[in-house]
């Protein structure tokens, strides 16, 4: 019998047209009297959608900071931070996609711990291992209303983009995990559809690796095995039509398999997507669909109990005794096929050159550590970028 320890992390997830109502009954319970809401520019000019949820927050509210941008940039965190400050913040309810959720978890730690960004953000020692800082401060409530089904609504890491070193800050802190998730129709179906599909397509490669993590355990395996299931389900749905119910399917799947990978991690597809994406405007999902074949035949018979859930997960038939990575593979290009993705990275600009100095940068990202097969050297990871390429 094997030991493991799994923990679920408290969350309110309230789902329909009349989800908003909650909304203040939440900040109430939580004793928040100014929650500051956070979103894109976009949503800003949807005055209707932004209004409702302003009304629903009542007295409740201290202001809205509509600076978000793609991929969290530091400059625009720090400044997320400093409205923060300044409207004297007690809750952040962050509207949008992946870039919300996660500006509003990093300028909440920016707002609460003493230090600079760099500093609070996990490093690299001198023997080559990764050491995250203990954020100890109280961090104030977060509470989340998807436009996009990301698994970044329910994790405690928040991965930022810093331009000036060309490279991605992780910043990691149980307190900033969502309190309540909010899944309303009209909010599901306001993101451009190719913005919706890279997002799931993320979920996707996030929950398959998952699943070949060798952390899993049961728990995390059925909520897994289910989100695979579901966003298989409704991804190639994206390809024939748009409508809100579908989505909001989506971003149910999101919740369970980010819930799930609280207790995984992931591994290299989910790395490469990040380097890939932060440094050359690629949005993170395509670059895991493109990459997710090759880093799949790296990782081998590494990945096999993993694959062989995922393929009972997808309903893939795969022999009894042989290698279930083509299989699995194959099964999984069936089901993308609809929705006409790009096939290598150069077919998104990634230039060849590029490869060697994104390998070196995937080898300080966290989530390597719970890929199946050690990754002890950058020129693992460019052997994969290359295939890719």
């Amino acid at each position: 019998m094997r030991s493991f320890q799994h923990a679920s992390p408290p969350l309110r997830v309230f789902q329909g047209p009349d989800s908003l109502r909650f909304l203040g009954r939440e900040l109430e319970r939580l004793g928040c009297r100014r929650a500051v809401v956070m979103c894109g520019r976009s949503l800003q000019r949807e005055a209707a959608m932004l209004n409702e949820v302003l009304a629903a927050m009542t007295e409740r509210c201290a202001g809205v900071f509509a600076g978000v941008k793609a991929h969290s940039p530091v400059p625009a965190v720090e400044e997320a931070a400093r409205e923060l400050r300044r409207l004297e913040a007690d809750a952040v309810v962050a509207i949008g996609g992946g870039s919300a959720v996660v500006t509003a978890r990093a300028a909440s730690i920016l707002l609460a711990e003493p230090g600079d960004l760099v500093s609070l953000a996990t490093s690299v020692d001198e023997q080559g291992r990764l050491r995250s800082p203990k954020l100890l401060a109280p961090k104030i409530p977060q509470l989340v209303i998807p436009t996009t089904p990301n698994t970044a609504v329910v994790r405690a890491g928040s991965a930022v983009f810093d331009p000036a070193a060309g490279e991605r800050r992780a910043l990691f802190d149980p307190k900033t995990r969502a309190q309540a998730i909010f899944i309303h129709p009209d909010f599901a179906a306001s993101a451009p559809r190719d913005l919706v599909v890279a997002s799931a397509l993320n979920t996707f490669a996030f929950t398959l690796e998952g699943l070949l993590s060798p952390t899993a355990d049961p728990i995390a395996d059925g909520l897994l095995m289910h989100g695979l299931r579901l966003t298989a389900r409704h991804l190639p749905d994206l390809a024939l039509a748009e409508d809100a119910a579908t989505r909001c399917d989506l971003m149910l799947a999101a919740v369970i398999s980010g819930q799930g990978t609280n207790a995984t991690g992931a591994g290299i597809i989910t790395t490469l997507g990040h380097v890939v994406g932060a440094r050359h405007a690629v949005e993170n999902g395509i670059a895991n669909a493109i990459v997710l074949p090759h880093a799949l035949r790296f990782n081998g018979e590494a990945a096999w109990p993993g694959l062989r859930k995922a393929a009972d997960a997808l309903g893939f038939e795969v022999p009894d005794g042989a290698p279930p990575v083509e299989p699995v593979i194959a099964g999984i290009a069936r089901i993308l096929a609809p929705l006409g993705l790009p096939q290598r990275l150069r077919d998104v600009g990634v230039p060849r050159d590029a490869l060697p100095e994104m390998a070196k940068l995937g080898m300080a990202d966290w989530f390597l550590r719970g890929n199946p097969r050690p990754v002890r050297d950058p020129a693992e990871l460019r052997q994969v970028l290359e295939e890719a390429w």
